[in-house]
């Protein structure tokens, strides 16, 4: 069996769901291009790595930790370009 011939295993995953939501599930899935099943573990997938990544640990050094303290310490520089934006109104406010 060469590698172009394998079939990767899938586990079977149940769920009860409320039709109302299979029929909404069905319909974004239809507008992906994509079947029931492919849609559900994509957005399950992507949830899943989101939701790991917000937990990430981030290990620096003591001396890079207080470097980065004191950057955050530090007081914002000038910027021009950001307070003209801020003082400009938005295009929907103006008359």
């Amino acid at each position: 069996m060469t590698a172009s011939t394998v079939i990767a295993k899938r586990d079977t995953l149940n769920l009860r769901i409320k039709p109302q939501v299979r029929d909404l599930i069905d319909r974004a899935a239809k507008v992906r291009g994509k079947n029931r099943t492919d849609f559900i573990l994509d957005a399950a997938r992507q949830a899943a790595e989101e939701a790991l990544l917000d937990q990430a640990l981030i290990q620096v050094s003591p001396e890079a930790y207080a470097e980065f303290l004191a950057r955050l310490d530090r007081p914002a520089a000038a910027n021009v370009r950001l307070q003209k934006t801020l003082q400009t109104p938005a295009p929907w406010d103006q008359a």
